[in-house]
């Protein structure tokens, strides 16, 4: 294609995403996609100057339904650096710009949500206008005054407010919030909004303002825009502090240095824990501090000279959806998964992602065929947001659940009234069988070196093992022949699977894959009842009574153990040597330690600085303390680390638990209190 074809091809697509963004509220790519687009218009521009025009790439007319805005001083876009390569050499630039002198930055979380522009006069707010395309906005002031964090009239207790400021910022949606509605869309059937930003920006667009004032958003300013009659300023902290002390919510992560090493340091960190935070980020801004530099280095035609956005790799693409099919679980649970074009997303490429269960399928309408949104958020597993409807091939049908399980014995799939999942009722079903074996073999249960899926499958397949007691009667002779294995290795992952007859109770109870059984319930089961069959046997009103159980996971574990198959498997461990009353020893030095939380309920979410999650949990229970896997009422205190779950921080708050941070994980150790 001509470099001008190209050209004219690229402007179009990006008209088109700029209205679907700014004025529907309706993106029909996530912004990285966008992004390469606008890359490459750029790069064709520079490359040939003869077709290049103004402003070729700027966001989308105002909405027709809100009255236009004209900004003073307009509102431009910002230049992206992808990498840590191109910020550096962005920051080159200014140096050469300014003649090499000394640089100070200041570094502002890049928040994921809608830019705002709120005007005051003396003191009192008069309007809030959207960007717009940078030049002209929709005045959106009805909605914007029902949100709690912006100020309606200025603080002036220590500072004075000007005649005229026009202050910018961002209009977000915090995570818990979104996540809250997007429980309340599932429990009415109403589509779920795709992002954060996406929910703030149709809430800002509500004709009903009460609907607005109900969304629960939130205000981060970042810049002056214009201003009369104020103080003069040097620098751009300072025009930060000025604005918080008149009352503004200001950004708390942010940052100046004198040293730009120490800016990529500073983006590396927040690319690392952005996920730590209850809002969606997805890069930092970088500026110069100084105002009189900034007036030095001007603007180009799109963007200022004296800030950069440096942009983490993105957690949402498009790629093509190439074929739905079905997994089924160690429970008989049989989930829908996406097959795809493999994608590069957030750092890793993917080729499947889950689409979760028939419900989710059916409201995604996602097909064969289609192009659709993939997201993958730190480490969580990819899944499909949805498709491209404009780029949907004619005469697509829409995808039904199938009727019987794909392995070889076809079992009949069955959905209870009432249960979002379908299930594989065939008892002899393989795919359950392998699933399970690779459960009791996984790290979280038996730990099993050398024991994966590959190996569980040729297993099953040759009749050598029926369920997961079977494993400790294999020898090295019938593990010999499979393939992969030698002599060798094969008397290895003998002596791996014999090593784990001696695992401790908790160990035990999560291999026995029982619905909703995970480790921290299973621990705190094992010190409150001794053994695997003490536990099984219980009451399931003395279950539920234990912290951290309750009733689900009760009555989950009475029902499996009141299956006679069950029993006789539990049986059978026995039989091969595997010990059910082994409880784990103490850690080294720890009936030593002081007894400081005896007692305690502590619950620790995300990432405590030189622990890891299960070293965390030993040292709270080495201490006489019990750590449950969730916050419940008995919780005396809930830790958070780095990328804590946002639902359990959210709970703590409800029940009004004590939240401290990890700074106070080891004074918590120490003395028991916090």
């Amino acid at each position: 294609m001509a470099a001008q074809d190209r050209i004219e091809e690229l402007r179009a697509q990006i008209a088109h995403h700029n209205r679907r963004y700014h004025e529907l509220d309706a993106p029909e790519i996530p912004d990285a996609e966008f992004d390469l687009l606008v890359r490459e218009l750029a790069e064709l521009e520079r490359q040939y100057p003869e077709f290049a025009v103004e402003n070729s790439s700027v966001g989308g007319a105002p909405n027709p339904l809100f009255a236009p805005v004209t900004h003073a001083v307009p509102m431009m876009s910002l230049d992206n650096a992808m990498d840590a390569e191109e910020l550096s050499g962005w920051a080159e630039r200014v140096h050469r710009g300014l003649g090499d002198a000394a640089v100070s930055w200041v570094c502002e979380l890049k928040i994921d949500g809608v830019a705002m522009s709120l005007l005051y006069r003396n003191g009192a707010f008069e309007r809030a206008a959207t960007r717009g395309d940078g030049r002209i906005g929709e005045d959106v002031t009805a909605n914007v005054t029902t949100i709690e964090g912006v100020p309606k009239h200025l603080d002036t207790s220590t500072v004075s407010a000007p005649e005229l400021l026009e202050v910018r910022g961002e209009i977000y949606l915090p995570i818990a919030t979104f996540d809250a509605l997007n429980d309340a869309a599932e429990q009415t059937g109403d589509r779920r909004f795709a992002n954060p930003r996406n929910a703030a920006a149709g809430s800002l667009r509500q004709k009903d303002s009460a609907v607005t004032a109900a969304r629960g958003l939130q205000l981060w300013v970042y810049q002056i825009g214009e201003i009369h009659g104020g103080p003069e300023f040097t620098s751009h902290s300072d025009t930060l502090d000025y604005l918080g002390r008149l009352g503004f919510p200001v950004n708390p992560e942010v940052r100046r240095f004198d040293d730009f090493a120490a800016v990529i340091d500073h983006c590396s960190h927040h690319q690392a824990h952005r996920h730590a935070l209850d809002y969606e980020i997805d890069g930092v801004v970088i500026k110069v501090d100084d105002l009189a530099q900034r007036d030095s280095l001007g603007f180009t035609s799109r963007a200022p000279r004296w800030a950069i956005a440096y942009k983490f790799p993105p957690e949402e693409r498009t790629t093509a959806l190439l074929d739905i099919q079905v997994s089924v679980g160690r429970t008989g649970r049989a989930t829908p998964f996406a097959v795809l074009e493999p994608v590069l997303v957030a750092g890793s490429t993917v080729s499947m992602a889950t689409l979760h269960n028939e419900d989710q399928v059916r409201l995604k309408d996602v097909r064969p065929g289609d192009t659709v949104i993939v997201r993958k958020a730190g480490d969580v597993i990819p899944e499909v947001v949805g498709p491209v409807l404009s780029m949907r091939p004619a005469g697509t049908e829409a995808w039904q659940f199938p009727t019987h399980c794909p392995c070889p014995v076809r079992g009949r799939f069955e959905r209870l009234e009432g249960e979002s999942d379908t299930r594989c009722v065939e008892a002899t079903c393989p795919s359950q069988l392998n699933q399970r074996l690779a459960y009791w073999a996984s790290r979280s249960a038996m730990d099993i070196d050398g024991l994966g899926e590959r190996t569980v499958i040729q297993l099953t397949e040759a009749g050598l093992v029926a369920d997961p007691a079977d494993l400790y009667t294999l020898d090295a002779d019938q593990i010999e022949p499979l393939e992969g294995f030698a002599r060798p290795s094969a008397e290895k992952l003998v002596a791996a699977i014999a090593e784990t007859r001696q695992r401790p109770v908790p160990k035990v109870l999560t291999a026995l894959g029982i619905r909703h059984l995970g480790p921290a319930a299973s621990q705190v089961l094992a010190e409150r009842f001794g053994s695997v069959q003490a536990v099984l046997g219980a009451d399931p009103d003395a279950l539920a009574a234990v912290d951290g159980v309750g009733a689900v996971i009760a009555t989950t574990i009475s029902s499996w153990y009141a299956h006679p198959n069950n029993r006789a498997f539990i049986d059978k461990l026995a039989e091969v040597g595997v010990v059910l009353d082994h409880l784990p020893s103490p850690a080294p030095g720890a009936v030593d330690l002081a007894q400081t939380l005896t007692g305690r309920v502590v619950v620790v979410t995300g990432t405590v600085p030189g622990y890891s999650r299960s070293e965390a949990e030993a040292a709270i229970r080495d201490r006489g303390g019990t750590c449950p896997g969730s916050v419940s009422k008995k919780t005396d205190v809930v830790v958070v680390g780095d990328a804590p779950g946002a639902s359990k921080v959210k709970r703590a708050e409800e029940l009004g638990i004590d939240v401290i941070d990890a700074s106070g994980f080891e004074r918590l150790l120490d003395t028991g209190e916090w």
